[in-house]
This record gives structure tokens, sequence and C-alpha cells, in this order.
């Protein structure tokens, strides 16, 4: 939410030319009564019609008496804006309310409020309001929405005053705007469970710390409602105090979910294109991991992570609240462009020095080199699926070409679970492809797994 105010009524911070300011604000009505007024007075010196001079005068005057009095009319007025949500899904609806207060003693004129909205948002929202008396208030709204993904700028808002008889228009400007992220559209994924799973918790994998042995567990101060046979003597003397063995503390799986951006990996742009599929499959991917109890990283092959290596080795969800996980990665995603990198070695670097948690890749064009780099990068993770991406069949509509099928081939004899993915293919269906895929093959391994 933004708010704003202009403290001297029309003149307010935009009123920097002073009357030349003013006179520029003339209307059409009010340039052709100056004109009219003007040429009368010349024909009734010439003729010398002293009448037809008055005539004149009143038309010259009128429009510059109403630009003197809108220009020194005094009044406050105050405007907030507030946009919900904040971040939507593309071609989802957002709502912004203006609210608009006249703060002074007088009355305004005939206003008209317009906001600033990107072109991709829709056209540009204006609104007129007759009179506001003092201390009156007065809220409209429009809605946008955008099928681009990106972060949109929302003012500033512009309140033009205008006389009762047309002749002049001043506009004055605010500073204040919101900013609107339209993320990828992210769609529901199957709950398929190759492995084990414990509800929230990826694989259920988690060690119990009050189980350990006296060397390996941290204990904490007594608490009033602590369990008496959770009191570690050893400590307790050892401190002075009555200590506690610590709570159970479940060790989340962890899954990355690898985005490829290269720009030379994908051809045609726009909403259908097959890059923006790889975007809104990976939103998908860590949405439902997140869901499912993992920790989850996003890495692009620039080889760089959200949330960020500060957070948990850089996956989000353990310390973080999930939501707050989601938001930065989603925020991410609705910003990301392509690379100007040609290779994966960089998320490859990032890979091998990981642990044993699930990848999920989203990979455009592969030639036989970055297919076994990719195959390489199998490494140490648990478990590996490979959406692979033919941007010449998704821009021509055709099938997937022999080449995508032999790097898919390639990256599922390295222990990928690779999925070819056709245009207009739908992740959910992918995804459960993807379960029975490696369910034929037989695939068994300690750790990792997806859901």
């Amino acid at each position: 939410m933004s708010s704003a105010a202009v403290p001297d009524g029309p003149r307010g911070d935009a009123d920097r030319g002073g009357p030349r300011a003013a006179l520029s604000g003339l209307t059409t009505r009010g340039r052709s009564f100056l004109a009219a007024g003007v040429a009368a007075a010349v024909c009734a010196y010439v003729l010398g019609q002293a009448d037809l001079l008055r005539v004149g005068l009143l038309l010259a005057v009128l429009p510059l008496i109403c630009v003197l009095v809108l220009h020194r009319t005094r009044y406050r007025v105050a405007t907030s804006r507030l946009l919900t949500p904040q971040r939507v899904e593309t071609g989802t609806e957002a709502r912004v309310r203006l609210r608009m207060e006249n703060v002074s003693k007088l009355p305004t004129g005939l206003l008209m409020l317009q906001d600033h909205v990107p072109y991709m948002l829709g056209s540009r929202p204006r609104f007129v309001l007759d009179r506001v008396e003092a201390g009156g208030r007065r809220e409209v709204s429009y809605r946008v929405r955008s099928d681009l993904r990106g972060r949109f700028p929302l003012g500033p808002l512009q309140l033009r005053l205008s006389d009762p008889f047309g002749m002049c228009e001043l506009t004055r400007s605010f500073s204040a705007y919101d900013t609107l992220t339209v993320v990828p559209r992210t769609e529901a994924l199957p709950p398929v469970g190759l492995f084990g799973e414990a509800a929230g918790y990826g694989e259920g994998r988690q060690r119990t710390l009050a189980l350990a042995g006296d060397d390996d567990v941290i204990p904490r101060a007594y608490r009033h409602g602590d369990d008496l046979r959770r009191v570690h003597w050893r400590s307790t003397a050892r401190y002075g105090e009555l200590m506690v063995r610590r709570e159970e503390q479940p060790q989340r799986a962890r899954c990355t979910v690898l985005l490829d951006t290269r720009g030379v990996a994908y051809r045609g742009a726009g909403p259908d294109s097959a890059f923006e599929w790889a975007v809104s499959g990976a939103a998908s991917a860590l949405v439902h991991m997140l869901e499912r109890g993992y920790t989850v990283r996003l890495l692009t092959d620039t080889g760089s992570a959200v949330p960020g290596e500060g957070v948990a080795e850089g996956f989000g969800g353990a310390v973080q609240d999930p939501a707050d996980s989601a938001g930065l990665m989603m925020d991410a995603l609705a910003v990301v462009d392509h690379s100007e990198g040609a290779g994966l070695s960089r998320a490859s670097d990032v890979l091998r020095a990981g642990g044993d948690e699930l990848l999920v890749a989203f990979l455009g064009d592969l030639d036989e080199e970055q297919a076994s780099l990719v195959a390489r990068t199998r490494g140490r993770a648990g478990a590996a699926v490979a959406f692979v991406l033919d941007s010449g069949a998704w821009l021509n509509g055709g099938p997937v070409s022999g080449a995508a099928g032999n790097r898919v081939r390639q990256l599922r004899g390295a222990g990928w679970t690779a999925i070819a993915v056709p245009p207009g293919a739908r992740l959910p269906d992918l995804w459960q492809q993807a379960a029975g895929v490696r369910a034929e093959a037989g695939a068994d391994t300690p750790h990792g797994g997806w859901a």
C-alpha cells in the first residue's frame, strides 16, 4: 500500500512553472475563447465597434480568470493506493484501489484521477470525480492482469483539476508507486512416491537426537513442563543446573530444482514458448516439493541459487518458513531471463559439491557435450529427474526430434529419469510418467527420491 499527498492544492510539488505553467493548462475550449476574444477585439478596434470590443474582452478575459482562480486555489489532497494481492500468477487479476481524500477546508472542482500502468497490464485507468466536499473521500478501483512474467510498477498517480467552465486543466503528479509481481503459473502435481515417505518430511529421513549417545547430545536448560525423564544428568552435574536432552530434530530431505536458462538452448518467445514452459515447470516443482516437506533450492545454469547461501546452505524451508522460501524463489522466477552462457558447467560444479538430495532438472536443447556433462552431474544425487525440451519442436509444433530422443536415452543410461517434453504437454502428466519410467527401470537407491 502506498500513499501520497499534495500539500498545497494544485500548487503541489509539480507547480514549478508558475503562471506560465498554468497558462499551458488551457484546454481547447479555453484557447478557442481566448483566440476568439483577441480576434473580436482586433476587429472592434479596426471597425470602431465598442460593443464588439466588450464582447471580445469578455471572451478573452474569461479563460484567463479561470486560469488565475484555478492556479491560486489552495487545497490539500491525500491519495493512497492498495494493491491486492501484490504477487499473482500469469493470467490472474489483481485489484487496485485508489482513495482520494480532500483534507482542506474548501470543496474541489471537477477532478480526474489517472494512474500510470504499463501497457502489458492493460489500458491506463481514468476516473472522473464531480466534486469532493471538504473532508470528503472518494474510492475507485480497477483490475490489472498480465500474461507475461515480470515486475511492473503502478504509478505515479496523476490528479487533473478542471474549472467549472472547462477552460483550464492543471495536472499534478504524486511520487508514490507500487510494484506488481507476476510469477509463473503453477500446476498441482500428483503425489507420486518412489520410496517410503513419511508425511511432512520428504523421504521420512530424520535423526532422533534424543536417542543419541551421551557424547552426541547437545543439552539445554530445563524449562517448566519438560518431562523429567529427559533430564541429562551428566550435563546437569557439569553445569550445576538442571539440563535436559534436546527435542527430536528432524533432518528434512533436500531437493534442488535446476532451471536451464541458456539463450542458446531455447528458440522462440512468448507465453507458449519452451522457455516459459520450463520456468512454469520449475515453479510447479519447487512449490510441490515444499508442500511435501522438502527443503528446496532453485539453481540456474549460472550457478546462482535461491534462497541463497546464507539460508541453510542455500535450501529454503529448513529454518525459513516454507511460504517465505516459495515467495523468494517465485520472485526470482518472475524476472528470470535467458543467460548468455553456453554451458552448464557452473551448475554442475554446484551440484557435485552437494549431497544426496533429489535433483529435478528442466533442460533446453542439449548438444553432445552438454548432454555428457549433465549425465556426469548425476553424481551423488539420490534421485535425478530431467525434463528435456526440444525448442525446435515447440517452435514448429511438430514431434520431438530424434536428436532430443537420443539425449534422453543418454541421460537414462547415466541413471537419470529423463522425459522428453513434447509441445503443449502438461507437467502433471509428465510427472506421473516419470514415476512410471523410474518404477519400470527398477531403480533402488538408498537415499533421495521424489514425491
